[in-house]
């Protein structure tokens, strides 16, 4: 009998009881809370790298603008949907434009690409003012040009007739169904964004691969499939600024404050809820 005790005793120091699954890594000693972004940092303004991410973000804009308006311009000119890709081509379009760029200069830039996702990255404390304002500004002129030259290729009166890619609410649905599509539709581009780049959660679950800009692709990929037939889906408002501007045209400047409102409060609410929620920071904070 005392033999077997032992043999219990060498047994429990040998084997420790196990944590149930999926949380044998969720220890804090791998991962350090980084510092919030200053709000203002004047030494940016001398720095390469800052310039080089506004550069990035202009060319991954205008890239994302010249492809996907593009799909859209030849799924309008098709006599039938049945030959051209159709919604589920434009979708894929966008969430596949997302995935490449993201790949290419979230290294640079982030691969924000979009002036909602910058907005709630700065809520986050994830980059300063300064380099906020730069992005949408520079976003915004990328998809100006991106615009731009999809109706230099089409030309005035197809690039008119098929609408210019511009973003409004389809008949059929009010102003608020436009705005709630929107907010919900940001909402789960900036939730997954903040999932996909969290670094708390990559130390966390480093067992499990993932490549940030596939998911935060398929997001665009299923919330366009949801949201095109009520606004044409703009979760982007340097995306829906930049083809007003090309196309203007009353119609699609009456609708033009959803896609800068609806997409700001999605952010936010993906920012305020990740970070509070999920995160608990305030909460670790008073700790």
């Amino acid at each position: 009998m005392e033999n077997k005790e032992e043999d219990v005793k060498v047994g429990a120091n040998k084997f420790s009881e196990r944590q149930p699954l999926g949380t044998a890594a969720q220890g804090d000693k791998d991962y350090k809370e980084p510092p919030p972004a200053p709000l203002f940092e004047p030494g940016e303004l001398k720095s390469w790298s800052f310039y080089r991410a506004g550069i990035a973000e202009f060319v991954a804009t205008f890239l994302f603008l010249y492809i996907t308006i593009l799909t859209v311009m030849g799924v309008n000119r098709s006599s039938s949907k049945c030959s051209s890709v159709g919604i589920q081509g434009i979708a894929w379009s966008f969430g596949g434009m997302i995935f490449a760029l993201v790949y290419c200069t979230a290294g640079i830039s982030g691969g924000h690409i979009n002036p909602a996702v910058t907005f709630g990255l700065f809520l986050a404390r994830k980059l300063s003012l300064t380099r906020a304002v730069f992005y949408i500004i520079m976003q915004v002129l990328g998809a100006i040009a991106g615009a731009g030259v999809v109706k230099g290729f089409e030309g005035n009166a197809r690039y008119e007739l098929f609408k210019g890619g511009a973003n409004f609410v389809n008949s059929g649905y009010t102003k608020g169904d436009g705005l709630g599509a929107e907010i919900v539709g940001t909402f789960v581009l900036v939730y997954t964004v903040f999932s996909a780049t969290d670094a708390k959660r990559n130390a966390r679950d480093s067992h499990v691969p993932i490549l940030a800009p596939l998911p935060i692709g398929f997001a665009v990929f299923l919330v366009h499939l949801a949201t095109i037939p009520i606004t044409g889906t703009g979760i982007n408002p340097a995306r829906s600024l930049g083809a007003a501007i090309i196309y203007n045209r009353d119609h699609a400047w009456d609708d033009q404050w959803i896609f800068w409102v609806g997409p700001f409060i999605g952010a936010a609410l993906a920012a305020l809820y990740h970070q509070i929620v999920i995160r608990a920071i305030p909460f670790k904070a008073r700790a």
